[in-house]
C-alpha cells in the first residue's frame, strides 16, 4: 500500500517515536487499509482519513503514546465491524488484532466503540448521567482522552456531515465531550469544541463576536505593547528568562458572559489575558512568580477582588497559575502568572505530558474518576502503554429507556428497580419487560447501556417477595407503603365483614365482646390481627361462628370442668400402674382408620385434617374425640390450656378413603378459566369435585374455592401445583 497520503501522521510518529513504533504504525495503517478499503465519509474521502487526523490530535495536541496511536488508527475497523459483523466473524477480526497488535490496543478499541453506539440524547437535564456514561465505558482512560480528540477532528469536519446533524453534534460536544475535557485540564480542546459548537448552534452570535473581535485586534495590539513597556524593562534588568503570551478570550466564554451578564461586547471587559510565561526550575517556580507579581503591581493597581492564587492551592484539574487584574488606561487586563511547566500543563492537559500507572478500584463517579486520573499522571519513566485494571464509576450503573431517556441506578439493580425509578404506578404494576429486546422477569439484573422496556398488567400490584431482590431504597419505600396500605385495608374489610355477620347472626355480644375473646382464643395481641386473618380468608365465619356459640352457650366452661375430671381420671389410672407408664402412653395414642369402630372420633371442621396431615386427638364432652392438624389455629389454645384433654393420633399407613379438602384460587378473568380448572381436576387428576364456586374480584381477576375428594396430602401438593400452571392463575392454595 501506498502510505504517502498519510506522510503528515508519519513523520509526527518519527519525530516522537522509535523505529519499532514507525513500523507498528505503518502495519496498522495498512491493515486499516485494508479493512476499511471502499469505505468513504461524507465529502468521499477515505475513512481512513478521518482515522489518521485524530491519531495525529492524539500525538500533538493530547501527548499519547504507542498503544494509544495504534488504536486510534484501527478503532473505525472495530467500530464499523462491531456494528455490522455477526459475533462469530467479528470475535475472528479482535483476534486478528489482538495477534497482530496486543490486547491493549483491542480493549481500547472496543472501549471507542462502546461508545460509538452510545444514542445520546440532547438533553440539559440528563448531561450529567451521559458525561457519567462516557465515563464509565472509559475502563482505560485513554479510552476517552481518544474519544476527546475523536470528536475534535469530527466537529473540525462537520461542514462534511449532513446538515440534521450538525445541532446534536454541536450539542453533545458542548455539554459533554467540551465538560469532560475541561475536567481533565485540556483547555485547548475544551474551548475548540465550544468555539465550533457555538458556530452551528448560535450562528448570528458567533458571527457578530467573530466580527467585534476582528474590528478591535489593531487598538488591542496597540495597548498590550503600551501595557507592557514598564514590565518587560524592569523584567530584563533583574535577569529573568521569561516570554509574554497575550490571549483573547474564546468566542463561547465572551458568549456566555454576554449572557449571564446581559450585556453588549462592550461590555465584556476581559477580552483578552496577557500571560507572563517564566522559565525556571521547579523549585524556584512559587518564588519567581510572586516576584513577577510585584513588578505588576508596582506599576498599575490590582483589584483585590480579582486576585486568584492557583500556584499555593491548584484547581481540582490540575492546573497551576497566579492571576490578577490591574488597571491601565482606564480598563480592566487580566495579567496570568506562571512557569514553562505550569503553562504546558494548562495548554495542552497534563494527559499531553504526564504518564500513566496502576490504578486501584473504587472510584464513584466520573467526577472522582477523573480527579483520580489527573493524579495518576505523574513524569515518569512507565510506558503509556501500560494497562489499567480500573472500572469507573464502580457502584453505578446507566440504562436507556426505549424513548433514549438515561437513568441511573445503583449496580445489582434489577429491571423492577428501573421500573419504579421511572414511575411508582409503573413499578406496582410490573409484570415483567424486555432487556435489548428480550423478555425477562422482573428479577433481571440489568447492566451498563442496557435498553429496557417495562412491560404492565392492570391487576398486578407488590408483594412481599418483592423486597428480597430489589435494592434501590425508592423502589423498597414504595412497595413497603404499598403493603401497609394493603394490611389496613384488609383490617377495614376484616371488620366490616365481622360486623355484618354478627348481625346476621343475632347473637347477644357487642362487637368489642366478640373480637376480644376471638382475640384471646387464638392467642393474638390486638383485633386488628382477627380483621387481617378474616380478610385474607385464614380465619372462616364458620370458626367464628362455632366459637362464639359455644362462648355464649357456657359449653366451653362444661369441657373445661369435663377435662378436669378426666385428667383425675387419668391419674388414677397412672398411679394404680406406675409401672407401666410407657405402655400406657402407647395405649394413649389414637391410630385412626376407618376400621376402628369402639372409639367414637370424628375429623375436626376448623381444619379438616386428611391423611398425611400431622394430626393430634382433643377429649371433648359429648363428641368423643375430636381430630385436629398440629397447625389447627386453635392447637395452641389446646395444648397451653388443656394439655390433659390432648393424647397422641397417627395416621395407620393402610388407611384408606377419601377427604375432602378447599382449595382457593385466584385467577385472571378470562375466557374459559372455570373450564380449564375442572378440566385439569377432573380429567387429568382424576379427582372428584364436590362444589366449586367463583365471584368477580378486583383487578380484573375471578377468586373463589373448589372441594375436591383426594386420598392423602400428596396428592394435594399435586392438585395445587397443576393449578398454579394454567395460564392466568396467580394463586391457589389449600385453605382447609
Amino acid at each position: 500500500m501506498d502510505l504517502s497520503r498519510y506522510d503528515g501522521l508519519r513523520a509526527l510518529v518519527r519525530a516522537n517515536f522509535s523505529e519499532t513504533t514507525q513500523r507498528l504504525v505503518d502495519q496498522a495503517l495498512e491493515y486499516a487499509a485494508g479493512k476499511l478499503e471502499g469505505v468513504c465519509r461524507y465529502d468521499g474521502t477515505p475513512m481512513l482519513d478521518h482515522a489518521a487526523a485524530v491519531a495525529a490530535i492524539v500525538i500533538s495536541e493530547v501527548g499519547l503514546g504507542r498503544s494509544s496511536t495504534v488504536s486510534t488508527i484501527l478503532h473505525d475497523v472495530v467500530r464499523l465491524a462491531h456494528k455490522q459483523l455477526p459475533a462469530e466473524e467479528f470475535l475472528t477480526l479482535t483476534e486478528e488484532i489482538r495477534s497482530r497488535f496486543g490486547e491493549q490496543v483491542v480493549g481500547i478499541t472496543m472501549g471507542l466503540a462502546n461508545i460509538s453506539e452510545l444514542k445520546l440524547k440532547a438533553s440539559k437535564e440528563q448531561a450529567d448521567n451521559f458525561r457519567d456514561l462516557i465515563v464509565s465505558y472509559s475502563e482505560d482512560p485513554r479510552v476517552i482522552l481518544i474519544k476527546l480528540a475523536d470528536r475534535l477532528e469530527v466537529m473540525r469536519s462537520l461542514e462534511m456531515f449532513p446538515r440534521e446533524k450538525w445541532r446534536k453534534k454541536s450539542w453533545e460536544s458542548m455539554n459533554l465531550y467540551a465538560q469532560i475535557a475541561h475536567k481533565l485540564g485540556l483547555y485547548e480542546i475544551k474551548s475548540e469544541l465550544e468555539d465550533i459548537a457555538l458556530k452551528y448552534l448560535e450562528p448570528k452570535d458567533y458571527e457578530h463576536i467573530t466580527t467585534k473581535l476582528e474590528e478591535s485586534a489593531d487598538e488591542r495590539r496597540a495597548f498590550i505593547a503600551r501595557f507592557l513597556v514598564p514590565i518587560t524593562e524592569r523584567l530584563d534588568r533583574s535577569g529573568l528568562k521569561y516570554h509574554v503570551k497575550s490571549r483573547t478570550k474564546s468566542i463561547f466564554s465572551i458568549w456566555s458572559k454576554m449572557h449571564k451578564q446581559h450585556v453588549p461586547f462592550e461590555g465584556v471587559y476581559d477580552i483578552f489575558a496577557i500571560r507572563i510565561i517564566i522559565d525556571c526550575p521547579e523549585e524556584e517556580e512559587k518564588r519567581l512568580c510572586w516576584t513577577v507579581y510585584s513588578v505588576v503591581t508596582d506599576f498599575y493597581t490590582p483589584n483585590p477582588n480579582r486576585m486568584r492564587d492557583w500556584i499555593s492551592i491548584p484547581k481540582s484539574n490540575g492546573y497551576e497559575s497566579l492571576h490578577t487584574t490591574v488597571s491601565a488606561e482606564g480598563r480592566w487586563v487580566e495579567v496570568q502568572i506562571r512557569t514553562e511547566r505550569m503553562d504546558a500543563v494548562a495548554e495542552r492537559g497534563i494527559a499531553a505530558h504526564w504518564r500513566y500507572k496502576g490504578v486501584k478500584q473504587g472510584a464513584q463517579t466520573s467526577e472522582q474518576w477523573l480527579s483520580r486520573l489527573r493524579e495518576l499522571m505523574e513524569d515518569t519513566t512507565h510506558s503509556l502503554a501500560q494497562r489499567f485494571d480500573a472500572k469507573p464509576a464502580s457502584g453505578e450503573i446507566f440504562v436507556f429507556t426505549p424513548n433514549g431517556d438515561l437513568r441511573k441506578l445503583p449496580e445489582g439493580a434489577t429491571l423492577l428497580d428501573f421500573a419504579f425509578d421511572i414511575h411508582t404506578n409503573l413499578g406496582a404494576t410490573c409484570s415483567g419487560g424486555k432487556v435489548n429486546q428480550r423478555a425477562v422477569s422482573i428479577r433481571e439484573p440489568l447492566h451498563n447501556g442496557d435498553i429496557v422496556e417495562i412491560l404492565t398488567q392492570k391487576n398486578q400490584t407488590p408483594k412481599a417477595d418483592w423486597l428480597s431482590f430489589v435494592v434501590t431504597p425508592k423502589a423498597r419505600n414504595k412497595i413497603k407503603s404499598y403493603l401497609r396500605e394493603e394490611q389496613a385495608k384488609h383490617m377495614r374489610m376484616g371488620r366490616e365483614e365481622l360486623e355484618r355477620k354478627l348481625k346476621n347472626w343475632k347473637m347477644a355480644l357487642t362487637m368489642d365482646e366478640a373480637v376480644a375473646y376471638l382475640a384471646r382464643h387464638f392467642k393474638v395481641r390486638t383485633g386488628t390481627e382477627i380483621y387481617a386473618l378474616i380478610a385474607t380468608q385464614k380465619l372462616d365465619f364458620g370458626t367464628i361462628k362455632e366459637l362464639l356459640t359455644r362462648h355464649l352457650s357456657g359449653e366451653a366452661d362444661e369441657e373445661r370442668r369435663a377435662a378436669a375430671a378426666e385428667i383425675e381420671r387419668r391419674k388414677a389410672a397412672s398411679a394404680q400402674n406406675s409401672g407401666k407408664e410407657t405402655a400406657a402412653a402407647s395405649q394413649d395414642a389414637l391410630v385412626i382408620d376407618d376400621d376402628i369402630s369402639k372409639i367414637q372420633y370424628k375429623l375436626a371442621k376448623c381444619c379438616n385434617p386428611i391423611k398425611g396431615d400431622e394430626v393430634f386427638g382433643f377429649v371433648t364432652i359429648n363428641s368423643g374425640i375430636t381430630i385436629h392438624r398440629t397447625d389447627c389455629p386453635n392447637a395452641r389454645r389446646m395444648r397451653e390450656n388443656y394439655p390433659y384433654r390432648v393424647i397422641e393420633a397417627r395416621w395407620r399407613q393402610s388407611a384408606e378413603g377419601a377427604f375432602r379438602v378447599t382449595i382457593r384460587i385466584v385467577a385472571a378473568d378470562t375466557t374459559g378459566m372455570t373450564n380449564h380448572i375442572t378440566e385439569v381436576i377432573t380429567r387429568d387428576l382424576k379427582l372428584n369435585i364436590r362444589s366449586i364456586n367463583f365471584a368477580p374480584a378486583p383487578n380484573g381477576c375471578i377468586a373463589g374455592t373448589v372441594a375436591v375428594e383426594v386420598p392423602g396430602t400428596g396428592v394435594v401438593d399435586t392438585l395445587v401445583h397443576h393449578i398454579m400452571r394454567i395460564k392466568g392463575v396467580q394463586r391457589a392454595f389449600r385453605i382447609n
